[in-house]
């Protein structure tokens, strides 16, 4: 088994990267799986057993966060390889500046249920299908702010943010 990953850090100089690092660690299921990955590679049959629960949702969080890597587990001959995971970043830095509103909507976005921003994800996921993928032209067309929409789209199964875009995830 490979040692685990060294002291990288991650940036985080956009204010909405903060929804996805709360939510994922205000989750004791996601926090398990974080910190079970922090000591080494470990396959995904591995972790549900170590944990007791089912960690599909907890990889895929990490993974839209950026925090966690993957890479092919070589199999005893006649078998088929696993894909393990590990942690990719053990530090954070955040860089960035904002106003109290942004921050305010960035917090209530992320503790909101699914089911209570559900219409606002549809109208963002309605506007990019149909071409509209610009912060500006999103914040016209759905009347909010850009970090409202970064925020909205980083709790999206669907949605990346690309910069000042964003894009369905295909």
């Amino acid at each position: 088994m490979a040692t685990p990953m060294g002291k990288r850090t991650k940036l985080i100089n956009d204010p909405s990267d903060l929804v996805l690092l709360l939510r994922t660690f205000g989750s004791n299921t996601h926090k398990k799986v974080f910190d079970e990955l922090s000591n080494g590679w470990v396959t995904e049959q591995e972790l549900s057993e170590r944990i007791g629960a089912d960690v599909r949702q907890s990889l895929d969080i990490l993974r839209k966060g950026g925090l966690i890597e993957s890479q092919w587990r070589m199999p005893e001959p006649g078998k088929t390889p696993d894909k393990e995971y590990t942690t990719t970043y053990s530090k954070l830095h955040a860089n960035f500046q904002c106003s109290v509103k942004d921050m305010s909507d960035l917090i209530m976005i992320t503790f909101k249920s699914d089911a209570e921003i559900s219409e606002m994800i549809d109208a963002i996921e309605k506007e990019v299908t149909k071409g509209n993928r610009s912060m500006v032209g999103l914040s016209r067309a759905l009347d909010m702010s850009s970090a409202l929409i970064r925020g909205v789209a980083r709790r999206s199964c669907q949605l990346t943010v690309k910069g000042q875009r964003l894009e369905l995830i295909k």
